[in-house]
């Protein structure tokens, strides 16, 4: 009989977002990645733009990889196939940086753009595969926790990493520091994706019977996003908890413009976003289970993170910043898998998955859009105001939002 909640699959699970976090926060959309953007374009605009290829080339593909998940009795071996292509895809960016680099700088962009871009489609597919593996193998309270501690693992080897790319970037001269950092890390991320195949996953015995073609499967979807008021409430809700990402890439642009900016400021400013990720996983979020109140919760940290931005003026208050991201970017991701995972039913739930996620995933272009007001505005002030108005907005429809418990509304 399978064993759910299995502690060796918990352990593989947390390792393997250890290993993950150890590789991509080398180019974490809040701090590095933008100065690696800006050192081969000035454009605030390409800013965005690559900061939203980072993660939403998943868009386009995340109703197809569900049209198939759904009569999958088991997703591992598909997600294999993923890992392998996000592998390559992170590999061939400090590959183009280390080659081409400055003799090309807009050659050099459009490659780290492709890469960014097979990294965040590939994961498209992982997406899925992921949300469905974790509710086959973890119940609704074991779930919860599994999840912070995969965030604690995650924020304790972003520190590590940070205090690494710190030194990379004031020990070699950019931009072969990036690349170094980019194919380095590359490595880590294959051992975890590694670790993560070797979870125990059964097979799963509700399995819907696949539409005979595509457009049939995109018909029923949307039959049941709009017989689901629920589920269109808390996509809404979950849309708008993206608005921060209208003015965070900048934030560390702002941050330079206000002070000389080391990579040791870098690192330790991710550094500081992961201890406020280890210290909401450890003190908040692993023991809510009220998904609908942890999202609140993330909400409220998200709104005082840029009330700080308006008037941030050191190091020290920029520090305040993004120790509340880190509790506040942990609170959305761990609530929006859970509460769709809470409202689907067994046989739909890749369907349900995919709605949600790629509705909500159109929030990842909020960067472009923050890109332009800051080009054409030159106001920080003005971005900032609007991401709260937006992360208000979504705050009152999450405290609207009923409680599920056991599989029904309350």
């Amino acid at each position: 009989m399978y064993q759910i909640d299995n502690p060796k699959n918990n352990y593989k699970n947390v390792t393997h977002a250890f290993f993950l976090a150890l590789a991509i926060t080398i180019a974490e959309p809040s701090t590095i990645l933008p100065l690696i953007i800006h050192h081969f374009s000035d454009s605030v605009v390409m800013v965005g733009l690559f900061t939203s290829l980072l993660r939403g080339g998943a868009i386009t593909i995340q109703l197809y990889a569900a049209f198939h998940a759904q009569a999958y009795e088991r997703v591992l071996p598909y997600l294999g196939k993923v890992f392998l292509f996000r592998f390559l895809s992170w590999f061939i960016i400090g590959a183009s940086i280390y080659f081409i680099g400055d003799s090309n700088k807009s050659l050099t962009l459009f490659f780290i753009g492709l890469g960014l871009f097979f990294f965040s489609f590939t994961a498209g597919f992982g997406a899925i595969y992921f949300k469905e593996l974790q509710a086959k193998i973890f119940s609704k309270k074991y779930r919860g926790k599994t999840m912070a501690n995969r965030q604690i693992a995650g924020a304790i080897a972003s520190i590590v990493s940070g205090s690494v790319a710190g030194l990379v970037l004031v020990s070699f001269e950019a931009p072969n520091s990036y690349a170094y950092l980019f194919m380095v890390s590359s490595l880590f991320m294959i051992i975890g994706f590694g670790i993560f195949m070797t979870i125990d996953e059964p097979s799963k015995k509700n399995v819907s019977i696949k539409e005979k073609d595509f457009r049939t499967f995109l018909k029923n979807s949307m039959k049941i996003f709009k017989s689901d008021k629920r589920l269109q409430q808390q996509i809404l809700a979950i849309f708008l908890s993206f608005s921060y990402l209208l003015s965070m890439p900048f934030v560390i642009l702002k941050a330079n413009n206000s002070f000389e900016l080391t990579g040791w400021m870098l690192g330790g400013f991710i550094t500081v976003q992961m201890v406020g990720s280890i210290l909401g996983s450890t003190f908040l979020w692993r023991w809510i289970s009220n998904y609908e109140k942890m999202l609140s919760l993330a909400f409220i940290f998200m709104i005082i993170a840029f009330l700080i931005a308006l008037f941030a003026y050191n190091i020290y208050t920029y520090a305040l910043i993004f120790l509340f991201l880190g509790v506040g970017l942990d609170g959305f991701s761990n609530s929006s898998m859970n509460l769709v995972i809470e409202i689907a039913p067994e046989e739909k739930r890749p369907v349900y998955t995919a709605i949600q996620t790629n509705i909500v995933s159109f929030g990842l272009f909020f960067p472009i859009f923050g890109g332009f007001l800051l080009q054409y505005l030159h106001s920080y002030s003005l971005i900032y105001l609007l991401t709260i108005l937006l992360l208000i907005i979504g705050l009152i429809i999450s405290l609207k939002l009923n409680k599920v418990e056991g599989g029904k509304l309350q």
